[in-house]
């Protein structure tokens, strides 16, 4: 087992270029993890310091290769930007005002070797959504089909415990291999910082963390290319949910929600969403139906919105304790009757994305 107080002691022999103290009493390593063969923390600078850190980072790389015991390394460098001042706008057109506005990024290009990018969001939390994600890449690998899991719920990651993965990511060529588990390529925040540490960022940091496990994730090869990757989005409609469609291509997106009222307007605000940006939605999933929150919601959202009801996935406690478990609901030893609705979402999806 690593020592903490060595790795501590190490970083902070280490050079801070802004103070010019030690790394770690500079106060920008945050969510430092010595475990096992591991270390890693994520080094949180201003944008305009990335250039003065990026040595940094390299060199606390390398020196806790360095350290006895320590096999895997990862240090992540994320920036935050700081907001421009307001414009003055009185006395300006409308048409002025909108011209001096910055533009929303094109989107760049889907991640290498990455055919096919979906988005899995809510608008609301605790809807199943992760479920959903997870279930559905897994239904999609059995299908035959090389599936990628990018959880980008950086401020509440699930897919460590879902999936039963933990431990840091290595690197190859320059990237991060991501885990291989139960048929899919897997990555999270959570396997970078510890179960216990809160991710206290602002949107552009946490967008910033999700772009780079997006596009400096080893998700395939030019020999294996990945069909699909599956992105669980966070709930809201907020910096993250812009960011990844900024950042990438969507192939479409599907929307998750439970059939009571509080769930549904949440889900209308997604549906906005990826209808204001472009994004094709590929439909509605319900989950959670039975005696408890009913039924007949997620139908009845579905035929006002236009879209359609791809699956109806009832309350049940085996899925629950699956999640729970860190096997996913289709790789145990479920009937038929309960995998038919995730069989018959990814059986819709996959016919969408490759026809």
């Amino acid at each position: 087992m690593p020592d903490r107080q060595a790795v501590i002691d190490l970083l902070n022999r280490l050079t801070d270029p802004v103070t010019g103290g030690g790394l770690m009493d500079g106060g920008k390593v945050k969510g430092l993890v010595v475990a096992e063969d591991r270390a890693g923390f994520v080094l949180e600078v201003d944008q305009a310091e990335v250039a003065r850190y990026a040595p940094v980072r390299d060199q606390a790389e390398a020196a806790l290769k360095g350290l006895p015991g320590i096999t895997r390394v990862s240090v992540i460098l994320t920036a935050e930007t700081t907001p421009a001042p307001p414009r003055r706008t009185a006395g300006l057109s409308k048409e002025a005002v909108d011209q001096g506005r910055p533009k929303a990024p094109v989107p760049t290009d889907r991640p290498d070797h990455v055919r096919r990018v979906i988005a899995v969001g809510s608008g609301k939390g605790g809807v199943g959504k992760s479920t959903v994600a997870v279930n559905l890449a897994v239904a999609l690998s059995q299908r035959g089909l090389r599936v990628g899991l990018l959880d980008a719920d950086v401020h509440g990651p699930s897919l460590p415990t879902m999936l039963g993965i933990s431990g840091k990511p290595d690197y190859v060529d320059g990237k991060m291999e991501p885990q291989r588990v139960h048929g899919l390529a897997a990555m999270s925040v959570g396997l970078l910082t510890q179960a216990s540490d809160a991710m206290v960022w602002r949107g552009p940091m946490a967008s910033q963390a999700m772009t780079q496990m997006l596009t400096q994730t080893r998700w395939g090869t030019e020999a294996a290319p990945l069909d699909v990757l599956v992105v669980d989005l966070p709930p809201g409609t907020g910096d993250v949910h812009l960011s990844l469609i900024q950042k990438t291509p969507l192939d479409g997106a599907i929307i998750v929600t439970t059939p009571q009222e509080v769930a549904l307007a949440d889900a209308r605000r997604a549906h906005a969403l990826f209808g204001k940006v472009g994004t094709p939605v590929l439909g509605l999933v319900q989950t959670m139906s039975g005696d408890v929150f009913g039924t007949d919601g997620g139908p009845a959202e579905a035929g006002r919105l236009g879209i359609p009801l791809l699956a109806d996935i009832p309350l049940d406690a085996a899925v629950r304790r699956a999640g729970d478990s860190g096997t996913p609901f289709l790789i145990g030893a479920v009937t038929p009757d309960a995998a038919e609705p995730f069989g018959r979402l990814a059986g819709q999806v996959a016919a969408v994305l490759f026809p």
